[in-house]
């Protein structure tokens, strides 16, 4: 039984939802440095924050602060060694395979959404619909900082 159009459209809306805290924490241009320091480590066996630091020119707290968020979106790893923290990237593991795999639906996605909306135009058959949300469309994402956190504040599809 081939799968339908809703059925399609909510299962890539389920792996959005479920790669959202990984698209938010990508968000931020600090925490890119971070990730591109520790590729551009990568085989050392990780990096302990002090060495983040010096490479990113990032206070300490801010580092620690990014390397939680990005441990708690499953981005990076953490390896201890008695009282070090080694944070580093691991590819089997990382949340970034879920995102990869997400991003390589977008494009049919949206194909399918256009074909959709053009069988609609034409008088094909009559639009399937579950809750009234539908269209896909990434049109705004807004971010924040408050109270020491950073805050998802608006996504517009």
């Amino acid at each position: 039984m081939e799968e339908t159009f809703l059925e399609r459209r909510e299962a890539f809306l389920e792996e959005f939802r479920q790669c959202q805290a990984a698209l938010f924490a990508l968000g931020d241009n600090t925490r890119q440095c971070i990730i591109i320091t520790l590729i551009k480590n990568g085989g050392k066996g990780g990096l302990r924050v002090g060495e983040i630091q010096k490479e990113t020119s990032v206070s300490r707290t801010a580092v620690s602060h990014h390397l939680k968020v990005l441990l708690e979106t499953g981005i990076i790893n953490v390896r201890r060694k008695g009282t070090m923290n080694f944070y580093y990237l691991d590819p089997k593991s990382s949340s970034l395979r879920q995102l990869t795999h997400f991003w390589e639906q977008v494009e049919p996605m949206m194909d399918l959404c256009e074909k959709n909306r053009k069988t609609d135009e034409k008088g094909g058959k009559e639009r399937e619909h579950s809750s009234g949300k539908y269209d896909i469309s990434f049109q705004h994402v807004s971010f924040g900082y408050e109270e020491g956190k950073d805050v998802l504040r608006d996504i517009s599809f």
